[in-house]
């Protein structure tokens, strides 16, 4: 057996994370709306810290539910900037605001999960890395999505954001080939 894709190192939060939801394909629009919520608090700041302000964020934004947080004005956002269990930064949390509109928007016309997967053909990439330094930071499809998501109103989404996503919700299959999650992840597609 392999070993883990090392940038997880040995935390038991971030291992955890790693072997049982990185990389995963996920479908669910509700869920994938989440995620790249939180890769756009993650901009500057390491995964981990988001990992573990996690439960915190779904807290605050009432379990990311966008209809809920699309409604939101200046008072949400303040009672948002005091609340010490998130990453507490005002372009971020506005985006947020402003990214369940632009979700809704686009759940409504054609579904936000078909409307992310079809840029990589509605199936994940299997990428066969076999060293972190192989692993792209971005790479064509994530600026188009990037591009196609500001098109539609969202924020924090540039392309390294959105290839960080993209490898998180399983759009790319970025576990190192020495990595057992592999061929456990390729076979989920």
């Amino acid at each position: 057996m392999g070993e883990r894709c090392g940038w997880c190192g040995t935390d038991p939060l971030y291992v955890a994370y790693h072997d049982d939801e990185w990389g995963v394909p996920e479908r669910d629009g509700r869920a994938l709306w989440e995620k790249l919520v939180l890769d756009g608090f993650q901009a500057g700041l390491s995964w981990i810290t988001i990992l573990r302000k996690r439960d915190a964020f779904r807290s605050a934004f009432a379990g990311f539910d966008p209809e809920m947080v699309g409604s939101w004005g200046e008072a949400d956002v303040a009672r948002l900037l005091a609340d010490p269990g998130i990453v507490r930064h005002r372009g971020k949390i506005e985006a947020t605001i402003g990214n369940a509109r632009a979700y809704l928007d686009i759940e409504a016309r054609e579904g936000f999960a078909a409307f992310l997967w079809d840029h990589v053909d509605g199936r994940p990439v299997q990428n066969r890395f076999a060293t972190l330094a192989e692993v792209p930071t971005e790479t064509a499809v994530s600026r188009a999505m990037s591009k196609a998501l500001k098109a539609r109103g969202f924020r924090f989404c540039g392309p390294t954001i959105v290839y960080a996503f993209m490898q998180a919700t399983g759009m790319v299959n970025d576990h190192l080939v020495t990595c057992p999650c592999h061929d456990r992840v390729a076979a989920s597609g």
